[in-house]
């Protein structure tokens, strides 16, 4: 498959390009900047917290999904996550791509959202942990960045578009295992962290995979 990676030289997007290359996948990388990629792939200039709509489009023309990680570099770019997932879904629109994974985060399926009005109070599904330590404790310290990516988890829900979302708990290092669990529609019961490394390897899982359209999977190891 053609593959436009968004975000290729973050943690989670080295770990795409890598696994998608050995996978015979055709990598076009969508990353401010070119130079840090660390795999010679065709890579096109594209800052998603200030889109040129042209450059977008023109990165997506004849590429058969995307594959986002799109995400701040610090606290100073909270917020950047959902007008950007915004602008790539009308690119994709435009450009006749359909299909996309995007890295969430688990618990934000708590959190309100126009699409989701009345979510419930504790993540379904998740063990003591996660309802009532992890999740509170995320949604208190990461703020406003955590409300961004339920309203990107919105963008999707409401873009006509080919969706999943991904959504880990706490990312670590380490290789990939592709030993890990998954929960479709809420959290994993007692999952605390995934690996970089294994949710690249998740998300191209998914990525073929038709019943896995239009869900939110949990996972955890």
């Amino acid at each position: 498959m053609k593959l436009a990676i968004v975000a290729a030289t973050g943690g989670v997007g080295r770990h795409l390009v890598d696994q998608a290359l050995a996978a015979g996948h055709s990598v076009t990388a969508l990353v401010r900047n070119p130079a840090k990629l660390h795999r010679p792939v065709r890579a096109a200039t594209v800052d998603l917290a200030a889109p040129d709509p042209t450059a977008l489009r023109a990165a997506l023309v004849d590429q058969d999904a995307v594959l986002s990680c799109l995400g701040p570099r610090g606290a100073g770019e909270y917020g950047i996550v959902e007008p950007g997932t915004r602008a790539l879904a009308q690119a994709m629109h435009d450009a006749g791509c359909r299909r996309i994974v995007a890295v969430s985060g688990s618990g934000v399926s708590t959190v309100p959202t126009p699409s989701r009005p009345n979510p419930p109070r504790r993540e379904p599904g998740a063990g003591f942990w996660n309802r009532y330590i992890a999740t509170p404790l995320g949604r208190r310290v990461l703020g406003a960045h955590f409300v961004d990516v339920a309203m990107m988890e919105h963008v999707l829900r409401t873009s006509g578009l080919d969706w999943t979302a991904v959504r880990p708990p706490y990312l670590s290092d380490g290789p990939v295992t592709g030993r890990y669990r998954t929960a479709v529609g809420h959290s994993v019961p007692g999952g605390v962290r995934l690996s970089r490394a294994d949710t690249a390897h998740l998300m191209l899982r998914v990525l073929d995979d038709p019943t896995m359209i239009g869900q939110a999977v949990g996972a955890a190891n």
